[in-house]
């Protein structure tokens, strides 16, 4: 997992042949004005979406993995609260993984949170369990899945 700001992102592209793709697009649009969706970037390798919900207490938190993508996920304005724990030590699988939508939800608990704040992002990849939209009243999300 990686969390900085956007105004570092340069210092990430190197991780992977998308992350600079990635990363323009995530600076092309003031994304508090983008109605929630789905936005392709480049077919199945590099897509994104908006999301505007209302956020989840702590405990009701969604705990996913992914296993052929990698998330950068932004949120555009204000904050969330995020949950994390490595997937080594997540060992009680709440579904199968589903293929189709390339993730696995966890019974197991984030042993670590973190705000992420307007202006920043956090990557997590395929072995980083991760709980986001964790506060109260609606969150602005823009996630970019990365295929690896």
């Amino acid at each position: 997992m990686i969390v900085d700001t956007l105004a570092n992102a340069e210092k990430y592209v190197g991780l992977h042949k998308h992350f600079q793709k990635a990363f323009e697009f995530i600076r092309s649009k003031d994304w508090n004005a983008v109605e929630p969706g789905k936005f392709p970037i480049q077919g199945d390798e590099l897509h994104a979406a908006v999301s505007l919900k209302d956020g989840y207490k702590t405990n009701d938190a969604k705990f996913e993995a992914h296993n052929h993508y990698i998330d950068i996920q932004v949120c555009p304005a204000g904050s969330e609260k995020i949950g994390w724990k490595p997937l080594k030590d997540c060992k009680n699988p709440k579904t199968a993984y589903d293929p189709e939508k390339d993730v696995t939800f966890y019974n197991d608990q984030p042993e670590t949170y973190f705000d992420l704040h307007e202006g920043q992002f956090a990557i997590f990849f395929p072995e980083d369990v991760h709980a986001p939209m964790i506060g109260e009243g609606k969150i602005r999300k823009l996630v970019v899945k990365v295929k690896l």
